[in-house]
C-alpha cells in the first residue's frame, strides 16, 4: 500500500507517521513544504521525502492507493481538488473538518454515490476501547434515569472561533456514539467578538437521552475530558490532544477505580484504510466514522454560530439528504414560484388586454389573450418534470456500515 499527501497537518501527519513506522511508503506529495513535513509540531518522517507532484497527479491511481488530504492551508483551490479526486472515484483520508461548510459535504457525499470514491474522514477516538465501554456505561443506567448529565471540556491554547469550532466538530462524532444524534442545540457565550469563542458552551439534547453539555476552555495542555454523573457514580475520561501526544494513554477513572490504556489514532485510522481498500465491512463497534457521520459533524458545528446570533435554540430535525430528497425540495419551491408567477402573468395580461381594448390596439389584444395558453404551457412542462425520477434510476447508494441503532444513523439535519 503506497499514500500520498494532499496538504499536510498534525492530523495527516499523525497517520504518515503511523504508516511510516507500519513500513507503509509515502510515495508522493502535493502541496506539502518539505520542512512541515521532517519538522514542527506534527510527527517528523524520516528518510527521503515523498516525490513532488502536482495535485491532478494524484487523479492517477498509479501514484498512490490513497491520499491523506489536509484542512491546514484550506482554499477554494484545495476544495476544487478535492471535488476533482472525488469525481475520479480516489481513496481520500481527510482531516475532520475539511471546511465548515455542510454544502460542500454534502455535495461531496452526492459526487460520492456517484463515482464509487472512498472518504475516510480522521476521527480516530470513536475506536478506542473506552468509548463503547463508557457508552455501555450509560446504556445500563438509561431506564431508570440514572445519568444526570455528560460533559465535555475540551482544553484548548488558542480559542479562536476556527480552533473552537474545529474541536467542537471532532467531538459531535462522540457525543452521537455515546448518546445519539440530538434534536436540539442550544449555545451560552458572549455576544459577539473573540470572547463569544474562548468562553463557548454548547448544550445538546435528545428525547429520552441524557443532555450533554459542550465547553471550552483555556489550557497550556490541550486535551478532551469526558465526565458522566450518574446516581450511582462518576466516570471521567481523560483525552490526550492528538498533537500534542500521538500514542498517548487515555484515563478512565470510575466507581471501581483508575486505567489506563495507550492508544495511536494514526495506527487506528491506518487499519481502517487497509480494511477500506481491501473492500472489507467493518466489523468494530462502534465501525469507524463514515463520510456521513463526518457531515453531521460539520452541520452540527455550522449550527453554532446561527444558534450565537439568534440568541436561541436550534431545533434539528433528522432527513434523510439523498438526490430525491434535493430534487423534491427544488420541486416544491419551483411550484410556488410558478403559481405566483402565473397569478402576476393573469394580472399583467388583463391590465394589457384593457389599454389595448380601449386603445384599439388589435395587436396587443390578441397577445394578452394568449395567457391562458402560456400558463398551461408552463403547469404542463413542471407535471412533466415530476416524472423524471420515476424515469431516471436513481444511482444505488453504497450500502451503509452497521449502526448500533437508529438513532445514531446520519442524515441531513433541518434547523428551526
Amino acid at each position: 500500500m503506497n499514500l500520498g499527501l494532499l496538504g499536510i497537518d498534525p492530523s495527516t501527519a499523525t497517520v504518515a507517521a503511523a504508516a511510516h513506522r507500519a513500513g507503509v511508503r509515502i510515495a508522493v506529495a502535493s502541496e506539502t513544504p518539505a520542512g512541515q513535513i521532517h519538522s514542527g509540531p506534527a510527527p517528523v518522517l524520516p528518510g527521503d521525502p515523498p516525490r513532488r507532484v502536482r495535485w491532478e497527479d494524484l487523479l492517477d491511481p498509479a501514484t498512490c492507493d490513497a491520499i491523506l488530504v489536509a484542512a491546514s492551508g484550506w482554499n477554494d483551490d484545495r476544495a476544487e481538488a478535492v471535488r476533482k479526486l472525488v469525481q475520479a472515484g480516489r481513496t481520500l483520508v481527510v482531516s475532520q473538518p475539511l471546511g465548515l461548510s455542510m454544502l460542500y459535504a454534502y455535495e461531496l457525499d452526492m459526487i460520492r454515490q456517484d463515482s464509487g470514491a472512498v472518504l475516510i474522514p480522521i476521527l480516530p477516538d470513536r475506536l478506542h476501547p473506552f468509548v463503547p465501554r463508557l457508552r455501555d456505561w450509560i446504556e445500563l443506567r438509561l431506564p431508570s434515569a440514572g445519568v444526570e448529565t455528560i460533559s465535555f471540556e475540551h482544553r484548548l491554547v488558542e480559542r479562536t472561533k476556527e480552533d473552537v469550532l474545529g474541536a467542537f466538530c471532532r467531538d459531535a462524532d462522540l457525543i452521537r456514539v455515546l448518546v445519539g444524534a440530538p434534536t436540539r442545540l442550544s449555545t451560552l457565550g458572549a455576544a459577539e467578538g473573540d470572547v463569544a469563542w474562548a468562553t463557548l458552551a454548547v448544550g445538546l439534547t435528545s428525547p429520552a437521552r441524557p443532555p450533554v453539555r459542550w465547553q471550552v476552555v483555556r489550557s497550556d495542555t490541550p486535551g478532551l475530558t469526558i465526565t458522566v454523573i450518574a446516581t450511582d457514580g462518576t466516570v471521567r475520561i481523560e483525552i490526550p490532544a492528538e498533537a500534542a501526544d500521538p500514542a498517548g494513554a487515555w484515563r478512565w477513572t470510575g466507581p471501581g477505580g483508575s486505567e489506563t490504556a495507550p492508544f495511536d489514532g494514526g495506527a487506528a485510522i491506518l487499519a481502517v484504510i487497509e480494511t477500506r481498500l481491501a473492500g472489507r465491512t467493518d466489523a468494530g463497534d462502534p465501525p469507524a466514522a463514515t463520510w456521513d457521520d463526518a457531515a453531521r459533524g460539520v452541520e452540527l458545528a455550522e449550527t453554532v454560530p446561527r444558534s450565537m446570533a439568534k440568541g436561541r435554540a436550534i431545533d434539528l430535525h433528522q432527513e434523510e439528504f439523498t438526490e430525491i430528497g434535493t430534487f423534491k425540495g427544488t420541486m416544491a419551491s419551483l411550484g410556488c414560484g410558478i403559481v405566483l408567477l402565473a397569478l402576476a402573468v393573469i394580472v399583467g395580461a388583463t391590465l394589457l388586454g384593457g389599454i389595448a381594448k380601449q386603445i384599439g390596439w388589435e395587436f396587443g389584444e390578441r397577445l394578452a389573450g394568449l395567457w391562458p395558453v402560456l400558463v398551461l404551457l408552463t403547469m404542463g412542462l413542471f407535471l412533466l418534470l415530476q416524472l423524471l425520477p420515476a424515469l431516471v434510476a436513481p444511482s444505488p447508494r453504497p450500502p451503509s456500515l452497521p449502526q448500533r441503532n437508529a438513532a445514531h444513523k446520519p442524515g441531513k439535519l433541518g434547523k428551526s
